[in-house]
C-alpha cells in the first residue's frame, strides 16, 4: 500500500530542474510509535521528538507537532530503555548521567511517560534522585510546529516550521487554515528564542515573525531535587482540527473489555504474548468518520495510512470476526454510504464500486505525478471483498436486519463486479488507470514494480490480478447466497457467473515453470501469463475457485523453502528473476498476506503446511517486540537469524496486527454457520502451536470459549441455542 506510482523511495524533481536533490521517503523502523488514532506521537528510542524524518506528533494526516526535545541544563538525557504501557501510551527511561554523585552508577533517572489521546498528547516527566547531595537544574522542552501534510512528509519534501502566534505564561500556540495546535505545560515558564539569540516574554501576545524570533518555543522549569529526591512535571499538547474526516468513535471497542476481554493462552507462548500486544495496537487502531461517528472502522496503519483504507479496512474486519461483528457491520456501512454511483476516471469511481481511500484533501506527491482526489476509488479488490465481509459477518451471526440494510448496496456491487470491473469483457476482472495520475497497480501490491514476470520484467496494463479472479469468484457465490436466503432475485445468475469464472481460469491462468504447475501471477495487456511464482496464488484458498487437487499443488508450493524459507511467506519466490528481499511487493514478507494464506490452508486442511507459515510469524513477532509491522525483509533464516527490518514499513498496522487473530483463529478451527444452525471445528491438530485456549470469542453476540489440545480435540462452550457442532472430514 504505497499510495505513489513507483517505489517507496520517492525521486522528486524540483524548480532546480533535473539536477534537483533525491527525495528519500524517511526510515522508520527505529523509532518508536505511541498511537491512539487518530492521533500518533513517533519519536526515537528515548522518547525525544526530534526536527527531522517523519518524527513528530500527527493528527489526521497532518503534522502537528515537529519537535519535542527534552533537555537537562541544555544536555539530552541518554537513553536506556522503553516499553508500551497499553494503547496509546509508552514508557521511556534515560540518564542524566551528569548530574548528581560522582559515581560510576548513575544517580538521576528520568522517565517519561507518553499519554496520547485523540487530538492531543500528555506526557509526565519524573526526575528521581538516588544522590546523597541535592541536584539542581532547569528543564527544557524545545517545541515546534510545521503542519505538514503526511504526504509531504512520506515523499521527504521541504517543510517549513510555522511560527508561535502568541506565548502566555506555560503555553505556546500556532495555527494554520483553522488548525490550531497548543502547547501547555504545568508550572512552566513559556518562551520563545530569537535568531539573534534573544528571548520573547512569556506573556507577550505578538507573532514570532513580525518580531524576527525563531519558529521553535520553549516550555522551561526550574527544578531542585533533595537527597533522593524526585520531583514530577507534566505537559500536554492540544490540537483544534475541524477539516479532519476522521475521529475517534465514541464507543468502547467492539469486542469485550474488563473481564471479557479476549485472552488467548498457547502452548507456545509466543503466541499468548502475540495476540496481546495484537489487541492493544488494533484498540488503538479504530477510527470513526467525522461526519458519521456512530460506525467504526480500522485505520490502515501508522504513520502513512491512519485513515479509512477500502482493502485494509476490511480485511482487518474479515480477520476479526472471531471477536464480534460489530466492527464488520460498521467498516460495510462506512464504506456503503461511500460507495461509487457515477463514472468518473480522475477519482475511478463507478457505480457499485468501493473506494480505496480517503484523505482530508486531494494526495498530491511533487515530483513523480501521483494526484489522488481526497476519496479514491483506485482498487480492484475492495469491491469483492467488500461482498464477502458482507457475507462472513452474517455467517458469524450479525443481525439480519442489519445485513438486510446493506442488501441494495450488495446489488449495486455485483453490478460493479458484472459490469465495469471487466472492461474489454474478457471475462476477467482487471484494472488500468486511466487517469495517468493514479496507482498504476490497483491490488494489494500497488507498487509499480510489484508485477513481474519470472525473468524479471514487468507486466504492463490493463492487468488481471491472479487472487482477485478468486476474490470475485467468491464473491459471486456468497452474493448468491445472501441473495437466495433473504428472498431476493438473482442467485441463479451469479452461480453461473462464478462457474464460467472458474472454466476461464483453469484455461488461462495455469502455468508450468520451474517449481512445477501453478497459477500465473496474473494477465498482462497482450493477455500473456505473467509467470512469477507469488504469494498472491495463497489467496485462492478457500475461495471455490480450485479443486481438491489444485489447493494441495498450490499448498506444497508455498511451503517450499524459495517461498517459505525466511520468517513467513514471501511474496515473491526466492528463485525469481525480480526477486529481492527488500523490495516491496517481490521478496519481502507481510504479516497479513502470510496469515490470508495460513487460514486458508487450514480450513482446506493443510495443518502442517498452515502451521509452518504460522511458526514464521510467531518468530518474526518476537524478534519485533510482538508488534508485526507492515512487512518485513524475505532473507533466509540463516542469513541473520532475525528478520530484516524494512525500514519504512508501518507500525503498528491493522492488517498485521489482525494477523494474530487469525492464527488463534485457525488453531481453534472454528467455522460457524450461524443461519445454518451449526459450528464447522476443524482445528490445527498436532500442530507446533501446542494446546490453544481462548476466551471472549463472538458468535452470534453470545460470549464463546473454545480450548484445542495437542491432539486435536476441541471444547467449545457458550454457544448460543440452536448451534450444533460438527467434526470437519479429514
Amino acid at each position: 500500500m504505497l499510495d505513489d506510482a513507483s517505489s517507496p523511495t520517492l525521486q522528486a524533481v524540483t524548480a532546480a530542474g533535473p539536477a534537483a536533490a533525491h527525495r528519500l521517503q524517511p526510515l522508520l523502523h527505529d523509532l518508536v510509535s505511541t498511537v491512539l488514532a487518530p492521533t500518533v506521537a513517533l519519536s526515537g528510542e528515548d522518547g525525544q521528538i526530534r526536527p527531522a524524518g517523519v518524527q513528530g506528533v500527527f493528527h489526521a494526516d497532518s503534522r502537528a507537532l515537529s519537535q519535542a526535545t527534552l533537555t537537562i541544563d541544555g544536555r539530552e538525557p541518554e537513553a536506556v530503555g522503553h516499553a508500551p504501557q497499553g494503547p496509546g501510551a509508552t514508557r521511556f527511561v534515560t540518564l542524566a548521567r551528569w548530574l548528581g554523585d560522582p559515581v560510576p552508577d548513575p544517580t538521576v533517572r528520568i522517565e517519561r511517560f507518553r499519554q496520547v489521546v485523540p487530538g492531543g498528547m500528555e506526557e509526565r516527566v519524573e526526575i528521581v534522585s538516588s544522590a546523597t547531595v541535592p541536584v539542581t537544574a532547569v528543564v527544557s522542552l524545545e517545541l515546534g510546529c510545521d503542519f505538514a501534510p503526511i504526504e509531504v512528509v512520506k515523499s521527504g519534501g521541504d517543510t517549513a516550521e510555522a511560527a508561535p502566534e502568541r506565548t502566555a505564561p506555560g503555553e505556546i500556540s500556532w495555527h494554520s487554515g483553522g488548525v490550531r495546535v497548543t502547547a501547555t505545560g504545568t508550572g512552566a515558564r513559556a518562551e520563545f528564542t530569537g535568531s539573534t539569540g534573544s528571548a520573547g516574554s512569556a506573556g507577550s501576545a505578538v507573532s514570532a515573525v513580525s518580531t524576527g524570533y525563531a519558529r521553535t518555543g520553549f516550555l522551561r522549569w526550574p527544578v531542585e531535587l533533595a537527597p533522593r529526591g524526585r520531583v514530577t512535571l507534566s505537559w500536554r499538547v492540544e490540537v483544534h482540527d475541524p477539516q479532519a474526516v476522521v475521529t475517534a468513535p465514541g464507543r468502547p471497542a467492539e469486542w469485550a473489555v474488563g473481564e471479557g476481554e479476549p485472552r488467548v493462552v498457547a502452548g507456545d507462548h509466543r503466541l499468548s504474548r502475540l495476540f496481546e500486544q495484537s489487541m492493544d495496537d488494533l484498540r488503538s487502531l479504530r477510527l470513526a468518520e467525522t461526519a458519521a461517528p456512530g460506525d467504526t472502522f480500522l485505520g490502515a496503519g501508522v504513520p502513512w495510512f491512519l485513515t479509512l483504507f477500502g482493502r485494509d479496512s476490511i480485511w482487518a474486519a474479515r480477520m476479526l470476526l472471531p471477536l464480534g461483528t460489530e466492527l464488520a457491520m460498521g467498516t460495510l456501512r462506512v464504506l456503503a454510504r461511500r460507495q461509487g454511483t457515477k463514472i468518473d476516471p480522475g477519482s475511478g469511481e463507478a457505480p457499485g464500486k468501493i473506494m480505496h481511500e480517503l484523505r482530508r484533501h486531494d494526495f498530491a506527491v511533487e515530483g513523480n505525478g501521483l494526484y489522488l482526489p481526497a476519496a479514491y476509488y483506485g482498487t480492484i479488490d475492495a469491491t469483492p471483498l467488500w461482498i464477502g465481509l458482507l457475507h462472513d459477518a452474517w455467517r458469524w451471526g450479525a443481525p439480519a436486519e442489519e445485513i438486510a440494510a446493506l442488501l441494495p448496496h450488495l446489488q449495486a456491487a455485483l453490478g460493479w463486479l458484472g459490469g465495469p470491473a471487466d472492461p474489454d469483457g474478457d471475462g476477467f476482472i482487471e484494472y488500468v488507470d486511466t487517469s495517468g495520475r493514479g496507482l498504476a497497480n490497483q491490488g494489494w501490491k500497488d507498487s509499480g514494480d510489484a508485477l513481474r514476470f519470472h525473468d524479471g520484467r514487468q507486466a504492463q496494463p490493463p492487468i488481471a490480478l491472479v487472487e482477485v479472479q478468486g476474490y470475485a469468484h467468491q464473491a459471486a457465490r456468497q452474493g448468491a447466497d445472501l441473495l437466495e436466503a433473504f428472498g431476493r432475485p438473482g442467485a441463479a445468475r451469479w452461480r453461473e457467473h462464478a462457474a464460467a469464472l472458474a472454466e476461464r481460469f483453469r484455461a488461462r491462468f495455469w502455468v508450468d515453470g520451474p517449481s512445477g504447475r501453478f497459477p500465473a501471477l496474473a494477465l498482462d495487456r497482450d493477455k500473456r501469463p505473467v509467470d512469477a511464482l507469488t504469494s498472491n496464488i495463497g489467496h485462492l484458498l478457500g475461495t471455490g475457485l480450485l479443486t481438491g487437487p489444485e489447493e494441495a499443488q498450490i499448498a506444497d508450493l508455498l511451503v517450499s523453502p524459495e517461498m517459505a524459507g525466511g520468517f513467513g511467506l514471501r511474496t515473491m519466490s526466492a528463485n525469481a528473476g525480480g526477486f529481492s528481499p527488500l523490495s516491496y511487493h517481490c521478496g519481502s514478507i507481510w504479516a497479513h498476506d502470510t496469515a490470508i494464506v495460513v487460514a486458508g490452508l487450514a480450513r482446506a486442511g493443510f495443518a502442517t503446511h498452515a502451521a509452518t507459515l504460522a511458526e514464521g510469524l510467531l518468530a518474526a513477532g518476537e524478534t519485533f517486540g510482538y508488534r508485526l509491522p507492515e512487512l518485513f525483509g524475505g532473507d533466509d533464516r540463516s542469513a541473520l537469524g532475525r528478520p530484516v527490518p524494512y525500514p519504512a514499513a508501518c507500525r503498528p498496522q491493522a492488517w498485521s496486527a489482525a494477523a494474530a487473530v487469525t492464527i488463534v483463529h485457525a488453531a481453534l478451527g472454528l467455522y460457524p454457520d450461524v443461519p445454518g444452525g451449526r459450528l464447522l471445528l476443524r482445528p490445527l491438530a498436532g500442530a507446533p502451536l501446542g494446546a490453544v485456549s481462548a476466551r471472549g470469542l463472538r458468535v452470534a453476540g453470545a460470549e464463546v470459549s473454545a480450548a484445542v489440545d495437542r491432539e486435536g480435540e476441541v471444547v467449545v462452550t457458550g454457544l448460543p441455542g440452536g448451534i450444533s457442532t460438527e467434526r470437519a472430514s479429514t
